[in-house]
This record gives C-alpha cells, structure tokens and sequence, in this order.
C-alpha cells in the first residue's frame, strides 16, 4: 500500500515557474513507477509526465515538453515535477500517481495503468 500526498501548488502569474511535490509513504515506495496527470475545470485528467522507479527513464507529454520536467529522489521517497513558463492554460488540478512494476526503466503514461493517486495540488496561473 502507497500512500500519495501533493504539494507546492499555488497561485502564479503567466511565466512563473513552481515545483510539484509528491511524497510517497510505505516501505518499497521507492519501487513504483510514478506519473503526474493535470485536470482542468470541466475536462478529462491528462498525463503529463512519468518516470520510472529507477529514475533512469522519464517522458513528458508532447504538450508540456520543454517546459515540464520530472525527477524522484528515491531516498526521500519523493517525486517531483518542475514546471516553468507557466500559461494560463495550466491551470488545473495536478495529480501524482504510483503503480507496481518490477523492470526498473519502465514508465507508464495511460492513467489506467496506475494504482495508487493522491489528491491533488491545484495550480492556477494568471494571466
């Protein structure tokens, strides 16, 4: 059992940048594959970044690429998702997510393929 819980959301003008948080709690939370989606107001969750357990593998949406960047730090069981230029359009409710997975480069990008969510820091950006 993974326990997931978001932080460093808030409120920032257009061209800002903040660090997403997700600290993983359990004892091999440091095994699990990791990915963070976005849900805007009144539209489907989306993916925007994953990582392997190893850390070794990432992938950034096509969508956030160039400005979105994901890292873990395995000793502090932590996952982060750096994010920068911000724009209006990112506004919206990020989650983290985690799934068990053995191989230690394998990431996954579909939503259904993860197990374990936390419960969201909202990003709001101004224009």
């Amino acid at each position: 059992q993974v326990q997931l819980v978001e932080s460093g959301g808030g409120l920032v003008q257009a061209g800002g940048s903040l660090r997403l948080s997700c600290a993983a709690s359990g004892r091999t939370a440091s095994r699990y594959p990791m990915g963070w989606f976005r849900q805007a107001p009144g539209q489907e969750r989306e993916f925007v970044a994953a990582i392997s357990w190893s850390g070794g593998s990432t992938f950034v949406a096509d969508s956030v690429k160039g400005r979105y960047t994901i890292s873990r730090d395995n000793a502090r069981n932590a996952v982060y998702l750096q994010v920068n230029n911000l724009q209006p359009d990112d506004t919206a409710v990020f989650y983290c997510a985690a799934t068990l997975g053995l191989r230690r480069n394998v990431y996954y990008t579909e939503h259904t393929d993860y197990v374990y969510w936390g419960q969201g820091t909202q990003v709001t950006v101004s224009s």
